[in-house]
Protein backbone atom coordinates (compact mmCIF):
# COMPACT_ATOMS: atom_id res chain seq x y z
CA UNK A 1 0.00 0.00 0.00
CA UNK A 2 1.84 3.14 -0.79
CA UNK A 3 2.62 6.38 1.69
CA UNK A 4 0.33 9.02 1.30
CA UNK A 5 1.86 12.50 2.90
CA UNK A 6 -0.28 14.24 4.95
CA UNK A 7 -1.05 17.96 4.10
CA UNK A 8 -0.06 20.29 6.75
CA UNK A 9 -3.58 21.69 7.23
CA UNK A 10 -5.19 17.98 7.79
CA UNK A 11 -2.08 17.75 10.26
CA UNK A 12 -2.63 21.12 12.21
CA UNK A 13 -6.78 19.87 12.41
CA UNK A 14 -5.77 16.57 13.43
CA UNK A 15 -2.97 17.43 16.55
CA UNK A 16 -5.68 20.28 17.30
CA UNK A 17 -8.88 17.75 17.74
CA UNK A 18 -6.48 15.61 19.03
CA UNK A 19 -5.11 18.39 21.75
CA UNK A 20 -9.47 19.66 22.81
CA UNK A 21 -10.35 15.89 23.34
CA UNK A 22 -8.15 15.45 25.92
CA UNK A 23 -8.95 18.97 27.22
CA UNK A 24 -11.66 19.49 30.10
CA UNK A 25 -13.02 22.70 28.00
CA UNK A 26 -13.75 21.48 24.78
CA UNK A 27 -14.16 25.27 23.40
CA UNK A 28 -11.55 26.19 20.69
CA UNK A 29 -10.42 30.29 20.28
CA UNK A 30 -7.99 31.43 17.45
CA UNK A 31 -5.54 32.49 19.98
CA UNK A 32 -6.09 29.66 22.46
CA UNK A 33 -3.26 27.22 23.55
CA UNK A 34 -4.70 24.43 22.08
CA UNK A 35 -4.54 26.20 18.70
CA UNK A 36 -1.03 27.06 19.26
CA UNK A 37 0.16 23.66 20.03
CA UNK A 38 -1.40 22.38 17.04
CA UNK A 39 0.64 24.44 14.94
CA UNK A 40 3.39 23.61 16.45
CA UNK A 41 3.66 20.06 16.85
CA UNK A 42 1.96 19.92 13.22
CA UNK A 43 4.63 21.68 11.56
CA UNK A 44 7.23 19.51 13.16
CA UNK A 45 5.57 16.67 11.97
CA UNK A 46 5.05 17.69 8.46
CA UNK A 47 8.90 18.87 8.29
CA UNK A 48 9.24 15.02 9.22
CA UNK A 49 7.22 13.60 7.11
CA UNK A 50 8.66 15.60 4.15
CA UNK A 51 12.66 14.02 5.12
CA UNK A 52 11.22 10.62 5.61
CA UNK A 53 9.73 11.40 1.79
CA UNK A 54 12.86 12.60 0.42
CA UNK A 55 14.44 9.87 2.16
CA UNK A 56 12.37 6.84 0.48
CA UNK A 57 13.69 8.69 -2.67
CA UNK A 58 17.56 7.82 -2.57
CA UNK A 59 16.82 4.70 -1.35
CA UNK A 60 17.14 3.96 -4.89
CA UNK A 61 18.89 4.65 -7.67
CA UNK A 62 16.07 5.57 -10.33
CA UNK A 63 14.85 8.18 -7.96
CA UNK A 64 17.92 9.04 -5.89
CA UNK A 65 19.59 12.93 -6.49
CA UNK A 66 22.50 14.81 -5.79
CA UNK A 67 25.07 13.01 -3.59
CA UNK A 68 23.12 9.98 -2.61
CA UNK A 69 22.40 9.40 -6.79
CA UNK A 70 26.57 9.48 -7.09
CA UNK A 71 26.94 6.99 -4.36
CA UNK A 72 24.81 5.03 -6.20
CA UNK A 73 26.56 5.24 -9.48
CA UNK A 74 29.83 4.85 -8.04
CA UNK A 75 29.23 1.44 -7.08
CA UNK A 76 28.64 0.93 -10.80
CA UNK A 77 32.08 2.58 -11.87
CA UNK A 78 30.07 5.55 -13.76
CA UNK A 79 30.74 9.11 -12.44
CA UNK A 80 29.45 12.44 -13.00
CA UNK A 81 30.91 14.11 -15.77
CA UNK A 82 32.41 17.34 -14.37
CA UNK A 83 32.89 20.73 -15.89
CA UNK A 84 35.44 21.06 -18.85
CA UNK A 85 37.38 24.01 -20.39
CA UNK A 86 37.38 25.26 -24.10
CA UNK A 87 40.21 24.80 -26.00
CA UNK A 88 41.32 25.93 -29.19
CA UNK A 89 43.69 28.26 -31.17
CA UNK A 90 43.77 31.87 -32.25
CA UNK A 91 45.95 33.92 -35.07
CA UNK A 92 47.81 36.60 -34.00
CA UNK A 93 49.41 39.11 -36.50
CA UNK A 94 52.00 41.59 -35.94
CA UNK A 95 55.66 42.40 -36.10
CA UNK A 96 57.95 38.97 -36.84
CA UNK A 97 60.00 37.76 -33.75
CA UNK A 98 57.78 39.56 -31.77
CA UNK A 99 56.32 37.08 -28.34
CA UNK A 100 53.11 36.37 -27.56
CA UNK A 101 53.72 34.74 -23.64
CA UNK A 102 51.99 32.23 -21.93
CA UNK A 103 49.29 32.91 -19.82
CA UNK A 104 48.19 36.33 -22.17
CA UNK A 105 44.63 36.61 -21.45
CA UNK A 106 42.20 37.01 -24.50
CA UNK A 107 38.60 38.50 -24.09
CA UNK A 108 35.57 37.82 -26.37
CA UNK A 109 33.25 39.45 -27.09
CA UNK A 110 30.64 38.56 -24.72
CA UNK A 111 33.01 38.73 -21.99
CA UNK A 112 34.06 35.10 -21.70
CA UNK A 113 38.27 35.31 -21.51
CA UNK A 114 40.94 32.84 -22.55
CA UNK A 115 44.65 32.34 -22.12
CA UNK A 116 47.28 31.11 -23.97
CA UNK A 117 48.69 28.06 -22.48
CA UNK A 118 52.47 28.60 -24.36
CA UNK A 119 54.59 31.27 -25.43
CA UNK A 120 54.45 31.79 -29.44
CA UNK A 121 56.73 33.87 -31.90
CA UNK A 122 55.52 35.88 -34.78
CA UNK A 123 56.90 34.96 -38.25
CA UNK A 124 56.74 35.98 -41.27
CA UNK A 125 53.98 38.69 -39.23
CA UNK A 126 51.61 36.04 -37.88
CA UNK A 127 51.50 32.84 -35.37
CA UNK A 128 48.69 30.53 -34.46
CA UNK A 129 49.13 30.01 -30.75
CA UNK A 130 47.16 27.35 -28.21
CA UNK A 131 44.81 28.76 -25.66
CA UNK A 132 42.33 27.87 -23.60
CA UNK A 133 38.88 29.01 -21.78
CA UNK A 134 39.81 30.25 -17.99
CA UNK A 135 36.24 29.31 -16.58
CA UNK A 136 35.19 25.66 -17.66
CA UNK A 137 31.59 25.55 -18.95
CA UNK A 138 29.78 25.33 -22.25
CA UNK A 139 29.61 28.90 -22.72
CA UNK A 140 33.49 29.06 -23.84
CA UNK A 141 32.46 27.31 -26.88
CA UNK A 142 33.61 28.89 -30.16
CA UNK A 143 32.45 28.61 -33.47
CA UNK A 144 35.86 29.70 -35.99
CA UNK A 145 36.37 33.44 -37.03
CA UNK A 146 35.60 35.35 -34.38
CA UNK A 147 37.94 38.16 -32.92
CA UNK A 148 39.51 38.15 -29.10
CA UNK A 149 40.94 41.22 -27.99
CA UNK A 150 44.20 40.78 -25.90
CA UNK A 151 43.54 42.27 -22.51
CA UNK A 152 46.74 43.92 -22.17
CA UNK A 153 48.71 44.87 -24.73
CA UNK A 154 51.63 42.99 -25.84
CA UNK A 155 54.81 44.77 -27.73
CA UNK A 156 54.81 44.15 -31.57
CA UNK A 157 51.62 42.08 -31.48
CA UNK A 158 48.27 43.39 -32.72
CA UNK A 159 45.54 44.17 -30.41
CA UNK A 160 43.25 41.97 -31.83
CA UNK A 161 43.63 38.13 -33.25
CA UNK A 162 40.78 35.78 -35.04
CA UNK A 163 40.38 32.54 -33.10
CA UNK A 164 39.72 29.16 -34.99
CA UNK A 165 37.06 26.74 -33.47
CA UNK A 166 36.91 26.15 -29.52
CA UNK A 167 35.63 22.89 -28.58
CA UNK A 168 35.31 20.89 -25.78
CA UNK A 169 34.17 23.31 -23.01
CA UNK A 170 30.96 21.51 -21.07
CA UNK A 171 28.83 22.19 -17.65
CA UNK A 172 28.80 19.81 -14.97
CA UNK A 173 26.69 16.94 -16.13
CA UNK A 174 23.18 17.33 -14.16
CA UNK A 175 21.31 14.03 -11.90
CA UNK A 176 19.11 13.33 -15.19
CA UNK A 177 21.66 12.55 -17.50
CA UNK A 178 23.80 10.51 -14.97
CA UNK A 179 21.10 8.61 -14.00
CA UNK A 180 20.16 7.97 -17.89
CA UNK A 181 23.99 6.34 -17.90
CA UNK A 182 23.57 4.82 -14.84
CA UNK A 183 20.35 3.17 -15.67
CA UNK A 184 21.82 2.40 -19.57
CA UNK A 185 25.28 0.72 -17.71
CA UNK A 186 23.40 -1.60 -15.38
CA UNK A 187 20.95 -2.76 -17.86
CA UNK A 188 23.98 -3.41 -20.48
CA UNK A 189 26.88 -4.80 -18.42
CA UNK A 190 30.27 -4.42 -20.03
CA UNK A 191 30.86 -6.91 -22.64
CA UNK A 192 34.63 -6.46 -23.77
CA UNK A 193 34.09 -4.43 -26.44
CA UNK A 194 29.81 -4.65 -27.36
CA UNK A 195 28.02 -1.79 -29.58
CA UNK A 196 26.39 -0.53 -25.71
CA UNK A 197 30.60 -0.70 -24.34
CA UNK A 198 30.86 1.78 -27.39
CA UNK A 199 27.71 4.29 -26.83
CA UNK A 200 28.65 3.86 -23.46
CA UNK A 201 32.52 5.46 -24.00
CA UNK A 202 31.15 8.25 -25.75
CA UNK A 203 28.84 9.80 -23.56
CA UNK A 204 31.46 9.46 -20.90
CA UNK A 205 33.39 12.54 -22.71
CA UNK A 206 31.96 15.91 -21.38
CA UNK A 207 29.04 17.85 -23.66
CA UNK A 208 28.47 14.22 -25.58
CA UNK A 209 24.34 14.13 -25.28
CA UNK A 210 23.88 11.22 -28.00
CA UNK A 211 26.19 8.25 -29.20
CA UNK A 212 25.33 5.82 -32.85
CA UNK A 213 27.70 2.80 -32.88
CA UNK A 214 27.50 1.18 -36.38
CA UNK A 215 29.27 -2.14 -36.33
CA UNK A 216 31.20 -3.39 -39.05
CA UNK A 217 29.77 -0.19 -41.17
CA UNK A 218 33.71 0.05 -43.04
CA UNK A 219 34.10 -3.74 -43.07
CA UNK A 220 34.66 -6.72 -41.01
CA UNK A 221 36.62 -5.48 -37.65
CA UNK A 222 34.89 -1.97 -37.93
CA UNK A 223 33.26 0.21 -36.10
CA UNK A 224 32.18 3.47 -36.80
CA UNK A 225 30.87 5.52 -33.80
CA UNK A 226 29.52 9.14 -33.97
CA UNK A 227 27.62 11.47 -31.69
CA UNK A 228 25.79 14.58 -30.57
CA UNK A 229 26.66 17.59 -28.45
CA UNK A 230 23.36 18.64 -28.08
CA UNK A 231 22.73 22.27 -26.60
CA UNK A 232 26.35 22.84 -27.24
CA UNK A 233 26.07 23.87 -30.58
CA UNK A 234 22.90 25.02 -32.16
CA UNK A 235 22.63 21.70 -34.57
CA UNK A 236 24.12 19.60 -31.99
CA UNK A 237 26.61 18.31 -34.95
CA UNK A 238 30.44 18.01 -32.73
CA UNK A 239 33.08 19.77 -34.39
CA UNK A 240 36.57 18.24 -35.03
CA UNK A 241 38.23 19.11 -31.77
CA UNK A 242 35.03 17.45 -29.94
CA UNK A 243 35.69 14.04 -32.86
CA UNK A 244 39.32 14.14 -31.75
CA UNK A 245 38.48 14.22 -27.77
CA UNK A 246 35.93 11.36 -28.15
CA UNK A 247 38.38 9.20 -30.18
CA UNK A 248 41.18 9.49 -27.59
CA UNK A 249 38.50 8.82 -25.01
CA UNK A 250 37.99 5.31 -27.29
CA UNK A 251 41.14 4.69 -27.97
CA UNK A 252 42.96 2.56 -24.64
CA UNK A 253 39.24 1.26 -23.68
CA UNK A 254 38.46 -0.17 -27.25
CA UNK A 255 39.33 -4.10 -27.90
CA UNK A 256 43.04 -4.42 -29.57
CA UNK A 257 40.98 -6.04 -32.88
CA UNK A 258 38.74 -3.48 -33.60
CA UNK A 259 39.13 -0.64 -36.61
CA UNK A 260 37.44 2.37 -34.95
CA UNK A 261 36.26 5.29 -36.73
CA UNK A 262 34.97 8.04 -34.62
CA UNK A 263 33.00 10.84 -37.02
CA UNK A 264 30.19 13.68 -36.89
CA UNK A 265 26.98 13.14 -38.36
CA UNK A 266 25.83 15.07 -41.36
CA UNK A 267 23.54 17.63 -40.15
CA UNK A 268 20.10 17.36 -42.92
CA UNK A 269 17.83 20.46 -41.70
CA UNK A 270 14.33 19.62 -41.70
CA UNK A 271 11.92 22.03 -42.13
CA UNK A 272 8.28 22.22 -41.26
CA UNK A 273 5.76 23.78 -43.30
CA UNK A 274 2.11 23.91 -40.64
CA UNK A 275 -0.91 25.14 -42.16
CA UNK A 276 -4.42 25.63 -40.42
CA UNK A 277 -2.98 25.63 -36.75
CA UNK A 278 -5.82 26.42 -34.65
CA UNK A 279 -5.46 28.04 -32.65
CA UNK A 280 -3.07 30.38 -34.54
CA UNK A 281 -1.17 32.47 -31.38
CA UNK A 282 2.53 32.67 -30.42
CA UNK A 283 2.09 29.96 -27.67
CA UNK A 284 1.01 27.67 -29.19
CA UNK A 285 4.01 28.16 -32.37
CA UNK A 286 6.10 27.98 -29.68
CA UNK A 287 4.65 24.67 -28.23
CA UNK A 288 4.25 23.23 -31.76
CA UNK A 289 8.27 23.99 -32.14
CA UNK A 290 9.42 22.81 -28.36
CA UNK A 291 7.24 19.60 -29.36
CA UNK A 292 9.68 19.18 -32.57
CA UNK A 293 12.63 19.79 -31.19
CA UNK A 294 12.07 17.04 -29.02
CA UNK A 295 10.63 14.58 -31.37
CA UNK A 296 13.89 14.65 -32.95
CA UNK A 297 16.30 14.39 -29.89
CA UNK A 298 13.99 11.15 -29.50
CA UNK A 299 14.32 9.59 -32.89
CA UNK A 300 17.00 10.94 -35.18
CA UNK A 301 19.51 9.01 -35.91
CA UNK A 302 22.15 8.89 -38.47
CA UNK A 303 20.58 7.55 -41.49
CA UNK A 304 17.36 6.71 -39.44
CA UNK A 305 13.86 7.89 -40.66
CA UNK A 306 11.48 10.18 -39.22
CA UNK A 307 7.81 9.24 -39.41
CA UNK A 308 5.32 11.52 -41.09
CA UNK A 309 3.07 10.17 -38.64
CA UNK A 310 5.12 11.16 -35.44
CA UNK A 311 5.61 14.25 -36.53
CA UNK A 312 1.94 14.96 -36.91
CA UNK A 313 1.63 13.33 -33.33
CA UNK A 314 4.33 16.07 -31.80
CA UNK A 315 2.47 18.26 -33.16
CA UNK A 316 -0.97 17.30 -32.29
CA UNK A 317 0.36 16.67 -28.22
CA UNK A 318 1.83 20.70 -28.78
CA UNK A 319 -0.38 22.60 -25.28
CA UNK A 320 -2.94 24.20 -26.70
CA UNK A 321 -2.86 22.97 -29.80
CA UNK A 322 -6.30 21.96 -31.41
CA UNK A 323 -5.84 21.03 -35.22
CA UNK A 324 -3.52 21.44 -37.95
CA UNK A 325 -2.35 20.28 -41.32
CA UNK A 326 1.04 19.02 -41.81
CA UNK A 327 2.15 20.09 -45.50
CA UNK A 328 5.88 19.48 -45.05
CA UNK A 329 7.38 17.21 -45.50
CA UNK A 330 4.18 15.09 -47.07
CA UNK A 331 6.07 11.77 -46.73
CA UNK A 332 8.46 10.05 -44.03
CA UNK A 333 12.01 11.33 -44.16
CA UNK A 334 15.12 9.03 -44.87
CA UNK A 335 18.77 10.30 -44.72
CA UNK A 336 21.21 8.10 -46.01
CA UNK A 337 24.57 6.76 -43.74
CA UNK A 338 25.68 9.17 -41.78
CA UNK A 339 23.69 11.78 -42.14
CA UNK A 340 21.31 12.69 -39.33
CA UNK A 341 17.73 14.99 -39.00
CA UNK A 342 18.35 18.67 -37.30
CA UNK A 343 16.17 20.73 -36.36
CA UNK A 344 15.36 23.25 -39.52
CA UNK A 345 12.54 25.71 -39.34
CA UNK A 346 8.79 25.80 -38.62
CA UNK A 347 6.94 27.59 -40.98
CA UNK A 348 3.07 28.69 -39.86
CA UNK A 349 1.02 29.18 -42.84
Amino acid sequence: MPFNRQPLLELINRTRDDTVSRLPDPEVLRRSDAEVYARVLAGAAHGLYGYIDWLSHQLIYDTADGENLERWASIWGVNRKSTSKSVGTVAFTGNTGAIVPTGAILVAYDGQTYETTAYAELVGGTVVANVQAITAGAAANRLSGQTFTLQSPVAGVNGNAIAGAMTGGADIENDDALRSRLLARIKNPPQGGSKTDYERWALEVPGVTRAFISPQELGAGTVTVRFMMDGLYVDGIPLPGDVAAVAAHIEPLRPVTAAVTVQAPVAAALNFTISGLLPLTVTVQAAVTAQLKDLLAREAVPGGTILKSHIDEAISVATGEVDHTLTVPSTNVTNAAGVISTMGTVSFV
